[in-house]
């Protein structure tokens, strides 16, 4: 078991993500950013899809009652094993009774803490990840214990690599969505023209761009949406769907992000800057 003594701003246990009932109103869900989820996977040879622990902002304070090997990656939080320094994409031996404590963020603003084997909560309709409706938990408490895998022989072919992190671009790209055709030419400019600010308004479901550009009033019917999708609301703001978004809108899907802008755009805070770059 894994004893939460701290549990941080927001943790949840996260795997790529729920799929195939988007048609019953399920969202995906899953880690936000799955190339940071997948690097430090692969470093402990565990399964791609082995859930993960997705510390936003402020880390928790973590025990171990079993020894194990685990894996930090994404934001840049300041992490110490009974308060020895350890860096992201390096394979970590842990021991009984040994405690991960997390200080400041660094640098990014979603990090994750991968375990040999994965943990090992209860898989609901297919996945680990916590989404509130479907696993009736929001995130990890003080006092919370999670399951992870006795380790048998285990011995690390890699134990560290030096990544170039995906999280520093300032722009995303982004496909033309369904209703890509609605906009003007002015509108076109202003959109790939114009830096955006991350708004306040940001979570795992959506978020939300501070500045506008000119409205519509194009009426459609509600239409299936998917995360990366960017909605245009009459008003001219700019919408960006996640991971725990809804699966249907009524706003009209302009823009869709690629799966790499998604992960780079999880790791942006209230306040950083980027533009659009259609691809």
């Amino acid at each position: 078991m894994l004893k939460v003594l701290k549990s941080g701003f927001f943790v949840t246990i996260q795997d790529l993500g729920r799929f195939g009932y988007r048609d019953i109103g399920v969202p995906i869900s899953g880690a936000m950013d799955v190339l940071s989820v997948k690097k430090a996977n692969l470093l402990l040879e565990n399964d791609p899809n082995a859930a993960a622990m997705e510390i936003t902002m402020t880390g928790p304070t973590l025990q171990f009652d079993e020894p194990t090997y685990i894996c930090l990656s994404g934001a840049h939080i300041s992490a110490t094993l009974n308060n020895q320094p350890i860096e992201n994409y390096h394979v970590v031996k842990v021991d009984k009774g040994d405690i991960l404590s997390y200080g400041r963020l660094d640098d990014g603003f979603r990090g994750y803490l991968a375990i040999k084997g994965g943990f090992q909560t209860d898989v609901v309709l297919g996945s680990r990840s916590q989404f509130v409706p479907v696993t009736k938990k929001k995130r990890l408490k003080d006092g919370d214990e999670v399951k992870y895998g006795k380790m048998l022989s285990y011995s690390p072919i890699i134990s560290e690599v030096k990544i170039e992190e995906h999280f520093h671009k300032n722009y995303l790209e982004v496909y033309k969505g369904p209703e890509f055709s609605i906009l003007s030419d002015a509108q076109l400019t202003e959109i790939f023209t114009k830096t955006f600010t991350v708004s306040k308004e940001n979570n795992r479901m959506a978020y939300q761009l501070s500045e506008t550009i000119a409205g519509h009033s194009h009426s459609m019917l509600t239409s299936g949406t998917l995360p990366g999708t960017v909605q245009f609301t009459p008003a001219g703001k700019l919408i960006v769907l996640m991971k725990d978004g809804q699966t249907t809108g009524g706003y009209p899907r302009v823009l869709q992000l690629s799966e790499d802008s998604i992960c780079t755009l999880a790791q942006k805070k209230s306040g950083d800057k980027l533009t659009f770059k259609l691809v």
